[in-house]
């Protein structure tokens, strides 16, 4: 069962790793971008700096998840998982704890799937995480002009 751990903890630091580089990305494009600077963003701008945030976490999220797909179709034997696109179909139910429970492993690998729950759910609150902060910042830079106004007439 070690090796399962091992190998799991191995595909977390990945997909973490992965994660983060991501969140980084975004985070110095809306610094680029000047978001929360003196300028009051347009609607077309602040639309595509949010479309871009979430279609970026998405592209992050299949990443991992594939990551996770190709280790169960090179590491379990063939009556686990009988080709690579079911180990896609698997590891996104697992990742996201979906869990439809129509494909199930069986024996140590079951150790597997439940670390990559636990991967899933963290990355996935990261995300949520990351795409507030851009939402909120991007409010404020777009909006902050009524909140001045609010401030006088109390």
């Amino acid at each position: 069962m070690f090796f399962y751990v091992l190998i799991s903890s191995l595909l977390v630091a990945v997909t973490v790793i992965i994660h983060a580089f991501g969140s980084t990305l975004v985070l110095r494009y809306l610094a680029w971008q000047r978001v929360g600077a003196d300028a009051v963003m347009s609607t077309l701008r602040v639309s595509r700096i949010l479309i871009g945030t979430v279609l970026l976490l998405v592209v992050l999220h299949v990443v991992e998840i594939m990551i996770w797909a190709l280790a169960y179709r090179n590491l379990l034997p063939d009556s686990e998982l009988q080709s690579f696109e079911e180990a896609v179909y698997f590891s996104f139910v697992t990742f996201t704890t979906l869990g439809y429970g129509d494909i199930s492993l069986t024996g140590v690998w079951r150790v597997m799937s439940g670390v990559e729950a636990l991967n899933g759910i963290l990355l996935v609150g990261w995300s949520t995480a990351t795409l507030f902060a851009v939402v909120q910042r991007v409010w404020q830079s777009r909006y902050k002009h009524i909140g001045h106004a609010g401030d006088q007439n109390t």
